[in-house]
C-alpha cells in the first residue's frame, strides 16, 4: 500500500511540474538520478517531435503513434528535450542522464544527423562517440518496438552520418525496413525511395523492393508534392512507375504550381520522356493560369521543351514574351542557353533574336568564344540575319580571328559551316577547314559522327566554290566529295507524291533523273533539261558538272536550262511559318549557284493536291513561271 501512494504521489507531482513544460528551463527537468522507465512494453514516439533534413525526412507520426504517445507525461518532456537540442553534447547528456528506450534512441540519433547538417559538423567525432554505440545498441536490442516513422527516419539518418553499411546494427535496420514494407505508408514509402534514390542509386536492394511497393500501391498516391517528387527523383530508375506518375500527374494538372510544373517537365526531359498528354496538359494551365512567369522558369521551360522537341506555339511566344525584358540583365550563359533552346524548337523571335544579337555587342568582353559560336550557330539554324549585320559579324570576326587554332574540330567545323549559311565565312576560315592536315584524320573512318562532319566540309567546299570568288583554295579532293546514302531512310509521302507526278512532266524516264546526289553535299529530287520552249530534253549524253562521274560529255544546247526540283518538307521550316532554315536556304542558293533551275515544292502546297493530274499540272506551271522570271531577268 505504502509502495502504491509513493508512486501515485511521484507521477502526480511529476504531471504537475510537466503541464507548462516550456514555461520550465531544460536544465530542471533532467532529474538528479537517472529515471528508471517501464521498457517491457514499446513506448511511442512524440508527437510533438518533428525533424527535417535536406534528405527530406519522412511526413508526421501516425495517428496511432500520436494517441499512444499522448498518455505518457514523461516522454513528452524527453521529447521536447530533443527537439529543442542544440548540439550533439546535448543530445548525448540525454542519453547520460536517462534510461532510453528504442524508440528515444532513435529519435535522439535522428536530431543528431539533423544538426549535423544544418550546421555542417563532422560526422566522424559522432560516430566515435562511445554513447553514439550505446545509442545503436539500444535501438538494435528493441528494433522490432520502434515506430514506423521512426524507424524509416533512423534509417535515414544513419545512412546520413555515414555508418558503414556493413555493421551488424545497421543491416539489422534495414531488414528491419524490409520486413515492414507492408505495413509502411505511401508516402513513407515514397519519402524513403526518393532519399535512397540520391543516396544509393539504382543499385540498392532496399530501394527496388520500395520501388516495387510503390509499383503495387500507386493507386494511393496522393498530393501534388509526392507525385512531383517521385517524377523527379525515382522515375527514371523504374519506367512502370514513370508511367503510373505520368498519369497521376495528368490527374492533378490543374493543381500544380508554377514550380511544380517546372519540375515535371524537367524531369521529362531529362528522362527523355515526351508524355505528349502531359505536356499539353502542363502547357494549357501553364498559359491559363500562370500569366507572370520568373526568369528561372522561363528558363527551364525553354530548355525542357527543347530537349523533348516538343512544340507549342503559344507558350513558346509566351515565353519569348516574357524573356525579352529580361535580356540585358542576363548571363552569358543563360543567354546562349535561350537561344540554343529557341533554335533547337526551330522558333524564331526575331525581337528576341535581335535583343540577343545586341546584347553580343553591348557585351563583348564578357562573351566567352564558346558563347559566341552558341549564337552563331543558333543564327545559321534559324536563318536570323541581324538588323545591324555589319556590326554584329565585325565585331564576330574580330572576337575569333585569333581563336581559331583553339577550338575543337568538330566546333570549328560547325562554325566555320554556320557562317556560311549567314554568307559570312572568309577566306580564312575556309582555309582552316579545307586544309589537307585538317579533314586528313577523318579519312576511312565510318562513324556516324565523322560523315557528318565530311558532309559538313562537303558544304562548306560548295560554299566556297560557288559562294567566294576571291578564295583560291585550297579545296577538298575528289575523292572527299562522295557521301555515302544514309541507311534505312524511309520515303515520305511528299517525296513518292512527287515521284509520280513528274512522270508525266517529263515524258520518259530518259528525260530526268531522280535523287540526284551532287557533288556540293546536296540532294536534288529531280533533274531535268529543258530548251528554250520549256520541252524536255535526254540528260544521258550532256556533261554533268555537278556529278562526281558525268554520263555524257556534250555541252548544253544554246538557250537550255537545267531544272531542279527542290521538295520543302514540313521540318525544313521555322515552326509554323513558311521561311526555311538556314541549312535549306543555303542548299537552295547552292543549286542556284551550280547552274539550275530552282523548282521549289513545298509540303503545304503540293500535299493539299489530291489528284495526281492536279499535281502535274501544278508542276507544269511552277516550272513556266520559274523559266518565265528567268528570262525576264
Amino acid at each position: 500500500m505504502a509502495a502504491r501512494l509513493v508512486q501515485r504521489c511521484c507521477w502526480r507531482h511529476l504531471g504537475a511540474f510537466v503541464s507548462t513544460p516550456s514555461a520550465v528551463p531544460a536544465s530542471l527537468l533532467v532529474p538528479a538520478g537517472k529515471v528508471v522507465m517501464a521498457r517491457a512494453l514499446p513506448q511511442a514516439p512524440f508527437a510533438l517531435f518533428h525533424t527535417s533534413s535536406p534528405s527530406s525526412w519522412a511526413d508526421g507520426f501516425s495517428v496511432k503513434e500520436q494517441v499512444e504517445d499522448s498518455g505518457n507525461p514523461e516522454h513528452k518532456v524527453i521529447g521536447e528535450l530533443i527537439e529543442t537540442a542544440t548540439s550533439p553534447q546535448e543530445l548525448f547528456q540525454l542519453s547520460e542522464l536517462h534510461d532510453l528506450n528504442s524508440n528515444q534512441a532513435s529519435l535522439i540519433i535522428t536530431q543528431l544527423s539533423r544538426l549535423a547538417a544544418e550546421k555542417k559538423l563532422e560526422t566522424e567525432s559522432i560516430l566515435q562517440d562511445e554513447r553514439f554505440q550505446q545509442l545503436i545498441g539500444i535501438t538494435d536490442d528493441q528494433i522490432s518496438q520502434v515506430w514506423n516513422n521512426t524507424l524509416v527516419n533512423l534509417l535515414k539518418s544513419l545512412y546520413s552520418l555515414g555508418v558503414d553499411s556493413s555493421r551488424r546494427e545497421m543491416q539489422s535496420v534495414e531488414q528491419e525496413v524490409l520486413w515492414r514494407l507492408r505495413r509502411l505508408t505511401f508516402r513513407q514509402l515514397a519519402s524513403l525511395a526518393e532519399f535512397l534514390a540520391v543516396k544509393q542509386g539504382k543499385e540498392s536492394k532496399l530501394l527496388n523492393e520500395v520501388i516495387k511497393k510503390l509499383e503495387l500501391r500507386w493507386t494511393e498516391l496522393e498530393g501534388t508534392r509526392t507525385v512531383v517528387t517521385l517524377m523527379a527523383k525515382v522515375g527514371h530508375i523504374s519506367p512502370t512507375l514513370m508511367d503510373r506518375l505520368e498519369d497521376k500527374a495528368l490527374e492533378l494538372a490543374e493543381q500544380f504550381n508554377l514550380d511544380d510544373i517546372r519540375k515535371i517537365t524537367l524531369a521529362l526531359a531529362y528522362q527523355n520522356r515526351r508524355c505528349v498528354p502531359l505536356l499539353r496538359a502542363l502547357s494549357y494551365h501553364l498559359i491559363q493560369k500562370h500569366p507572370e512567369l520568373s526568369l528561372n522558369i522561363l528558363m527551364d521551360l525553354i530548355f525542357a521543351y527543347g530537349k523533348l522537341n516538343f512544340h507549342q506555339p503559344q507558350v513558346f511566344q509566351k515565353i519569348a514574351t516574357d524573356l525579352h525584358p529580361h535580356i540585358s540583365t542576363m548571363t552569358p550563359v543563360e543567354v546562349t542557353r535561350c537561344i540554343r533552346s529557341f533554335a533547337l524548337l526551330k522558333w524564331l523571335s526575331l525581337p528576341l533574336s535581335e535583343a540577343i544579337a545586341q546584347y553580343a555587342l553591348d557585351n563583348t568582353r564578357q562573351l566567352s568564344v564558346a558563347h559566341l559560336c552558341s549564337i552563331i550557330l543558333s543564327f545559321a539554324r534559324l536563318n536570323f540575319q541581324p538588323s545591324g549585320s555589319e556590326d554584329f559579324f565585325n565585331m564576330v570576326h574580330e572576337e575569333l580571328q585569333d581563336q581559331l587554332d583553339n577550338l575543337e574540330p568538330h566546333l570549328l567545323t560547325d562554325l566555320v559551316w554556320s557562317l556560311c549559311v549567314l554568307q559570312q565565312a572568309k577566306a580564312p576560315y575556309l582555309q582552316r577547314v579545307l586544309a589537307p592536315e585538317f579533314h586528313a584524320r577523318i579519312r576511312g573512318d565510318q562513324s556516324l559522327k565523322a560523315q557528318n562532319l565530311r558532309l559538313k566540309l562537303i558544304h562548306i567546299n560548295a560554299a566556297a566554290k560557288l559562294e567566294s570568288p576571291d578564295y583560291r583554295g585550297p579545296f577538298l579532293p575528289a575523292e572527299m566529295l562522295n557521301v555515302a546514302e544514309p541507311a534505312g531512310e524511309k520515303v515520305t509521302l511528299l517525296q513518292s507524291s512527287l515521284r509520280d507526278a513528274l512522270a508525266g512532266v517529263l515524258g520518259s524516264r530518259d528525260n530526268g533523273r531522280f535523287d540526284v546526289r551532287t557533288i556540293y553535299g546536296w540532294q536534288i529530287d529531280a533533274e531535268m533539261v529543258v530548251n528554250n520552249e520549256n520541252k524536255p530534253l535526254p540528260l544521258k549524253d550532256f556533261a554533268a558538272p555537278h556529278l562526281l562521274r558525268s554520263e555524257g560529255t556534250k555541252p548544253l544546247p544554246p538557250g537550255a536550262r537545267r531544272v531542279a526540283f527542290l521538295r520543302w518538307e514540313f521540318p525544313y521550316f521555322s515552326n509554323r511559318s513558311k521561311d526555311l532554315l538556314g541549312r535549306y536556304v543555303m542548299a537552295r542558293r547552292h543549286v542556284q549557284a551550280a547552274g539550275f533551275l530552282v523548282v521549289d515544292v513545298p509540303h503545304y502546297e503540293f500535299l493539299e493536291l489530291k489528284l495526281e493530274r492536279q499535281r502535274t499540272a501544278y508542276l507544269r506551271d511552277k516550272l513556266s513561271k520559274a523559266m518565265a522570271k528567268e528570262m525576264a531577268r
